[in-house]
């Protein structure tokens, strides 16, 4: 276990620490409101689930949740761009999307809800990672159709911090509003904080005394306990991990704390399975299985059982 710099902060008492059993009830109920406004709302899910000989009344516990289909990326793409939606387009307020390299972007829908909910959780990745309202967050994920650089964005200003919205690109522009807004917290991919790394060392810019760097959240990438290591020694910081996807609002799902012991998920508001990925069968035991989401709380486009393709031990 990493040694612990600083002291793990909540952003939100009530919902982050209740107890298991008052958050598996909670889990249970908005799982149930869920499946009854997808059935009713979304032709493609009541198919699905009329073919699987499941009702909505039929999810009494959590582990009845096994009883409904999964849905895919093919699903997603089928019914592009909005057949999965439960509102009317009137309701929806902001469209994000995936690249869609491997086909059409998977499109992800918000209500104004939807954004209070991520502005939420976004809070939470900020609180974890131990930024405050006192703060100053160089934003280097980029701006536009990819859920990073504003669901950042709005997670900095919910806490109250000072959030500069400079986006990817222009690195040695980056690292001068770095040092002359004195930057604390920088969000961006750990692949960008090395190259504002090599930036800084051909500036001739000394990180470690000309800059107030102490924190970095990275995702939206794959990245080794190596490549952690060398950000935080080139760039003066405690790296965190972040995990989010399109399909279930961007960024937010889950966040490490100081103890770097793994990523904490926001229960109350996605519910994680694993399975085996070529069964899609529980696993229970100790093993690389795929993981697997559910949206407790999205309004536009909740999903359930998702398959995101990501392996898991």
């Amino acid at each position: 276990m990493a040694k612990v710099k600083q002291t793990p902060l909540i952003w939100n008492k009530e919902a982050e620490t209740m107890p298991r059993a008052d958050l598996e009830k909670l889990q249970l109920q908005r799982l149930q409101q869920t499946v009854e406004l997808v059935y009713n709302k979304v032709p493609f899910y009541k198919k699905s689930m009329d073919e699987k000989g499941v009702k909505p009344a039929d999810i009494q516990s959590l582990q009845d949740m096994v009883k409904l289909p999964f849905t895919s990326k093919q699903d997603l793409r089928d019914n592009y761009p909005f057949g999965l939606l439960t509102v009317p387009m009137d309701k929806i307020v902001r469209l994000h999307a995936s690249s869609g390299t491997t086909g059409k972007p998977t499109v992800g829908p918000y209500t104004a809800k939807d954004l209070d909910i991520w502005a939420e959780t976004m809070a939470r990745v900020y609180t974890a990672a131990g930024a405050t309202w006192k703060d100053v967050v160089h934003n280097a994920y980029g701006y536009g159709l990819f859920t990073g650089g504003l669901g950042f964005h709005i997670g900095a200003e919910r806490i109250g911090a000072a959030v500069v919205p400079v986006s990817g690109g222009l690195s040695k522009r980056q690292i001068m509003l770095m040092e002359d807004f004195g930057a604390t917290v920088l969000t961006c991919t750990p692949s960008y904080a090395l190259v504002l790394a090599e930036t800084a060392q051909e500036m001739n810019v000394d990180i470690q005394q000309r800059m107030r760097v102490r924190v970095g959240i990275f995702g939206a990438e794959p990245w080794t306990d190596e490549m952690r290591e060398e950000v935080e020694a080139k760039m003066n910081l405690e790296a965190f991990d972040i995990y989010g996807l399109t399909e279930m609002g961007g960024p937010g799902v889950s966040i490490e704390c100081p103890y770097h012991d793994g990523l904490h998920i926001a229960e109350d508001h996605f519910l994680a399975e694993i399975v085996d990925p070529d069964t899609g069968e529980p696993i229970t035991e100790n093993k690389v299985g795929e993981l697997v989401f559910t949206s407790l709380t999205r309004e536009g486009m909740p999903l359930f059982r998702y398959r995101t393709r990501d392996r898991i031990l």
